[in-house]
């Protein structure tokens, strides 16, 4: 067979695999090729600067090394299916201005997505197979050390946006990405080179915390992650940053403002299909005197179950909790009072800790009683920094 005939079964075998993954509900696929990527060296200054914070997995020799050579995750890799996934839901109604209730990123109001994109991955690829033969393919969902949106910008999917976000010019930014390498080589899409933000800093100007920084000299977008709302109450496992946490209003689990004020989000986002990414009515715009009550009565154990499907899960119960009070110190009305209160005997020093914080900025006699309360038996050192300071800072009446 010649390489023009070759040419032409590859490209119908590409547009039945565009076909099928549209039956699948892929909004959107493209082709890499597997060759080493370019953006290493932005990767590492970005890791020698600490911009990563605490997430030291992204940090690993290991880890680095596997993102800079496909190879290393799958030996024969010969090119990279990059799928795309909508995930836009509404906010509820009143939200995010409602200081009263919380606020969920979208892509985490329903079930948990590496789940359900894995299984369609891995449906695309049995499909394949069954076409060409046996072959190996091994997908990842923001699961392995793999530039996903690199990938994702090489094949054709969209460019980077001055928030870090792959953006579509068709569809905007609220998608999950999904990756299948294979063994089996497809003739790649063409990257996409254009850098369509122009002069646009709408998200630069609207993140609370001052997390993007705008792009380096190759054009790369640069976030400082340390400030990200998302990692504060995601990854961080720790204390959020006394100066942050007035920022971070009431999100309580990510945040979307930089997608939020986007215009190509505005313009073309549309609410995803996918029954699984529905939001659960819990986490819908809970109310957080409510959700702290919830949380309060559970065991870590009763956490884990009740949020098994869930992306709530990676917060743990103490770090939602922790979040959760963070927004009650933000709403800041007597209502807050006595669930912060009970959050100060919580078995976890870290929610005592915040919901110190919390009651430190409402201004009323409870809140003074239950902060003196607690500090003649506080044992934790940081959680007596935490009341002494909540103390001093109001003048209670």
């Amino acid at each position: 067979m010649s390489t023009s005939e070759m040419r032409r079964v590859d490209l119908s075998l590409v547009e039945d695999l565009r076909a099928e993954a549209r039956r699948l509900g892929f909004s959107g696929l493209g082709i890499a090729g597997a060759e080493p990527t370019e953006h290493m060296r932005h990767y590492g200054d970005w890791i020698a600067e600490g911009l990563h914070g605490e997430m030291a997995y992204l940090a690993r020799e290991d880890a680095v090394a596997r993102r800079g050579d496909l190879g290393a995750t799958l030996g024969g890799v010969r090119s990279v299916l990059v799928v795309t996934h909508p995930y836009d839901q509404p906010d509820a109604e009143g939200l995010p201005a409602d200081a009263s209730r919380g606020v969920i990123a979208r892509y985490a109001r329903g079930s948990d997505y590496h789940d359900v994109i894995k299984q369609k991955l891995e449906a695309l690829g049995r499909w394949l197979s069954a076409e060409v033969g046996k072959l190996e393919a091994r997908a990842y969902v923001d699961t392995g050390p793999i530039l996903e949106r690199d990938l994702a910008r090489r094949a054709g999917l969209g460019w980077f946006g001055k928030n870090t976000m792959l953006i579509d010019p068709e569809k905007g930014s609220y998608f999950f990405l999904g990756l299948l390498l294979l063994d089996l080589e497809l003739p790649p899409d063409e990257p996409f080179e254009a850098d369509r933000c122009g002069t646009c800093r709408a998200c630069l100007d609207a993140c609370p915390t001052g997390a993007l920084l705008g792009r380096d000299g190759s054009g790369a977008p640069v976030m400082d992650a340390r400030r990200c709302i998302s990692y504060l109450t995601i990854e961080l496992r720790g204390s959020i940053p006394l100066e942050l946490r007035p920022m971070i209003g009431n999100r309580i689990f990510g945040c979307d403002i930089c997608q939020e004020v986007c215009p190509w989000n505005e313009r073309f986002s549309e609410a995803s299909e996918e029954p699984s990414y529905a939001a659960r009515s819990d986490l819908d715009g809970p109310f957080l005197v409510n959700l702290a009550d919830q949380l309060l009565s559970m065991s870590g154990k009763a956490f884990a179950r009740s949020f098994a499907a869930s992306p709530l899960l990676r917060t743990g119960r103490k770090g939602l909790l922790r979040n959760v009070c963070v927004a009650l110190g933000n709403w800041g009305v007597d209502d807050a009072v006595p669930v912060l209160s009970r959050a100060l005997s919580d078995p976890a020093p870290l929610v005592r800790a915040h919901a110190a914080w919390a009651l430190g900025l409402i201004e009323s006699s409870a809140a003074f009683q239950a902060l003196s309360e607690r500090l003649v038996i506080e044992d934790d050192e940081a959680v007596v920094d935490e009341l002494e300071s909540a103390l001093q800072t109001r003048s209670f009446t």
